[in-house]
């Protein structure tokens, strides 16, 4: 480790080599490592995080230190502050990993063809996998721990801003490792502030497999444009909420206020709510007051502004906006077909969610909305691997290739064929 000694580029370059060269010798023995020394690993850590509590809390209070001496916004800071609960939560999550079904070695499909070759398709880990997050301290662990899962071996480059933090956790996925008598080396850490560090892996196609970037635009930008090693990745949340005119009004306050207020900095967060025109007087007088209430800052159109005094003008500018902080647009719309209108054009293909108790507006609307989650009287907040059952994830994708919305265990994995004969040659 470098304790957050600055490298030069030279020495990047040579590190970050190394690095690679681990990752694929420990990607070969993971791939074959048995589901019970994968979760006996998970556990480990799991119980690791929990013992070591303290020094993570610590290491985090470094980090933020740091970043409360600059202009970091409350947004960013609540990414990246760990709790008692929080670090809790990411141990829970490293058991909850382990309690999954193993996705290596699972027949996908199998069949017989005529000259009697029997053929499988079944699933194996993409191989190494690097991971670039920016302030997410807990990706550390979500990361780390579906890798081990799926069999591929990880290379973990945080944010500078976490920097002690990740290394804290980093070194109890190391003590899980070892526990299960499995490579240190199946999860790695960049072990330097230095920026080349990012580029340098960019460019590692000889080691790296995949690349997953999980944080702001100029991130995914950047990766997606310097990388030659393939990218799964996601842009913006602009995530929508869609009052119907059928929207029960009770439950669109109680979602609108959960999905913009729970947490505000993540990717599912709500950022713009669009209204039918036939829900102004009934649904949206109740969410314009809740999020107002609730420390929000309203900014609507003209029809928005007349319910209260306290709604600021929107511009053009905000219906392509992720806040990431509690600040919400609001713009009222024809009908259905607009609402999806103004979803495809503004919106980020990430999650997006219609209330109402008309079935045939929810199908529509979750039919025609291309995103990777689409909800019906449901928050966005449950934009989330955890939710929706994978025990954590390391991204949502926004892309439609290998993989859609969360992309947990499965979504890390590929598949081969194995074609079994009794001395068949093709004529």
């Amino acid at each position: 480790m470098s304790n957050g000694k600055v490298i030069e580029v030279g020495d990047v370059v040579g590190l970050m080599d190394r690095i690679g060269v681990d990752a694929k010798s420990a990607s070969a023995e993971l791939a074959t490592a048995s589901t019970a020394a994968k979760n006996h690993a998970l556990h480990s850590a799991a119980t690791a995080i929990r013992a070591n509590a303290e020094t993570i809390l610590s290491a985090n209070n470094v980090d933020l230190s740091d970043v409360k001496s600059g202009n970091a916004d409350a947004a960013f800071i609540d990414r990246l502050e760990l709790t008692t609960d929080r670090i809790s939560s990411m141990a829970d999550g490293l058991d909850q990993v382990a309690e999954l079904a193993d996705p290596v070695g699972e027949v996908m499909d199998s069949w017989v063809r005529p000259n009697g070759l029997r053929i499988s398709r079944v699933r194996v880990p993409l191989g190494v996998i690097g991971i670039i997050y920016e302030s997410r301290p807990n990706v550390t662990a979500d990361a780390g721990a579906l890798c081990i899962k799926s069999g591929n071996a990880a290379i973990l480059r945080g944010g500078s801003e976490s920097f002690n933090s990740s290394q804290a956790i980093a070194a109890c996925l190391s003590e899980g490792l070892r526990a299960a008598a499995l490579s240190a080396n199946c999860v790695q850490l960049v072990p330097t502030r230095n920026r080349e560090a990012v580029g340098q892996m960019l460019g590692m196609t000889k080691y790296i497999d995949v690349i997953v970037p999980r944080g702001g635009r100029s991130l995914t930008e950047r990766v997606g444009q310097e990388s030659k090693v393939a990218v799964l990745k996601h842009l913006d949340g602009i995530c929508h909420i869609y009052l119907d005119a059928a929207a029960d009004p009770i439950k669109a306050e109680t979602i609108a206020v959960n999905a913009k207020m729970r947490r505000t900095g993540i990717c599912g967060a709500a950022e713009t709510i669009l209204v039918h025109k036939d829900a102004v007087e009934t649904a949206l007088p109740n969410v314009v007051k809740g999020l107002l209430d609730s420390g929000c800052e309203v900014r609507g159109d003209s029809a928005t502004q007349l319910l209260d005094d306290r709604v600021l003008a929107a511009t053009a500018e905000d219906w392509d906006t992720e806040y990431l902080a509690p600040i919400v647009s609001i713009k009222v719309v024809e009908g259905l077909q607009d609402a999806i209108l103004h979803v495809g054009k503004h919106g980020s293909h990430h999650t997006d969610s219609i209330i109402t108790e008309d079935n045939h507006s929810a199908e529509e609307f979750m039919k025609r909305v291309d995103s990777s989650i689409v909800l019906h009287n449901a928050s966005t907040q449950f934009a989330d691997g955890g939710e929706f059952g994978m025990g954590a994830e390391i991204g949502i994708s926004t892309g439609k290739l290998h993989a859609r919305g969360p992309v947990g265990v499965e979504q890390l994995t590929s598949y081969k064929y194995l074609v079994r004969g009794e001395g068949q040659v093709r004529p």
